[in-house]
């Protein structure tokens, strides 16, 4: 987090703060000083730190997002509030599974959402201490923690409506144009990709599912961890119903990710991988089932993520050539 400074008496979301957020956490009758600090984030996401009463509080700002209509902005952030409060009201508000308090949100300021700040370590810092450290047991931990929350999240909001792939391969499309179009793929290689995704479709397996919630967005910045078995969601922007895999591939394809551009050798991740899918599994009546049929429909989904991650500009040519062909070799 970067400091930024204080937040000015002047500023129309100081009085939104005082007047309207702290006054819900039983803490007014003052005239609160903000620290603010900036948080890395895809929107314009900030930490307001009122020390007086010490209370954070996490401001994520919808409004002025590259690309992005005011009136997009709004059900943006109308989305991810009701979603929050969603996911509280069918218990997620206490360790080892908890979200983000939100405590209001003003589209007059930006289309902002104000939640409490939730203290906890990304799951990024362990992948990173574990390839660098070789902190291996206690990323096998944080593992099943994590595995526990999104096998309670995805079993608790199961619907008895069977999974339609055909809205992943929508997404897939996207991304491949994307990609395409920004001239890291080629015509040939991007009907290739194409065809990799119309073979998955056909597939039975990937339509025999119940549809449940998925987070939509379980990038390791997105899981802090608690004590023990304690996990915390923050990001729910893109929670929809889905395959459960669409989680769970996205997290082993994350991993998979983070050992390829950190240690050199997506291979070294195989094992955290398989971990993870197989404490996943325990979580149902009859866990060897429930794994291979995970197993038989997560390389579709790594193989999208991988795409996926291909897209940032922050990655050189290099390795989006090395992400382009594992996603490849996924899907195949």
């Amino acid at each position: 987090m970067r400091y930024l400074g204080h937040l000015p008496i002047k500023d129309p979301l100081y009085g939104y703060l005082s007047d309207d957020i702290l006054p819900r956490l039983s803490a007014s009758g003052h005239s609160p000083v903000f620290r603010v600090y900036q948080i890395p984030a895809s929107n314009d996401v900030y930490l307001y730190e009122d020390q007086e009463n010490r209370i954070n509080l996490v401001g994520k700002f919808f409004n002025g997002v590259k690309n992005r209509s005011p009136e997009i902005a709004f059900r943006h952030m109308e989305r991810e509030f009701n979603n929050l409060k969603h996911l509280r009201g069918i218990g997620f508000t206490c360790h080892p599974h908890c979200i983000a308090p939100p405590l209001g949100c003003n589209a007059r300021l930006n289309c902002v959402l104000i939640e409490e700040f939730c203290h906890g370590l990304s799951l990024d810092y362990f992948i990173i201490k574990a390839i660098r450290e070789g902190a291996r047991e206690c990323l096998f931990q944080k593992l099943t923690a994590l595995a526990y929350f999104l096998a309670t999240l995805h079993n608790r909001t199961a619907t008895g409506k069977k999974v339609d792939m055909s809205e992943d391969c929508v997404y897939f499309d996207r991304i491949v144009d994307f990609l395409k179009n920004r001239g890291h793929v080629g015509w040939s290689e991007a009907e290739d990709f194409l065809l990799l995704k119309e073979q998955w479709r056909k597939k039975e397996c990937m339509w025999e599912d119940n549809q449940v919630l998925v987070h939509g967005d379980v990038t390791p910045a997105n899981i802090l961890f608690g004590d023990g078995l304690g996990v915390i969601a923050i990001d729910l922007e893109r929670m929809k119903k889905a395959d459960r895999v669409f989680d769970v591939g996205r997290v082993a394809a994350e991993i998979k990710h983070f050992f390829m551009q950190h240690a050199g050798n997506g291979t070294q991740a195989e094992p955290f991988i398989g971990h993870f899918l197989w404490e996943y599994a325990c979580h149902f009546p009859d866990r060897d089932r429930a794994f291979r049929s995970i197993v038989r429909r997560i390389p579709f989904h790594m193989g999208m993520t991988l795409l996926r991650i291909a897209r940032n500009p922050w990655i050189s040519d290099a390795y989006r050539r090395q992400l382009l062909d594992e996603a490849r070799k996924t899907l195949r």
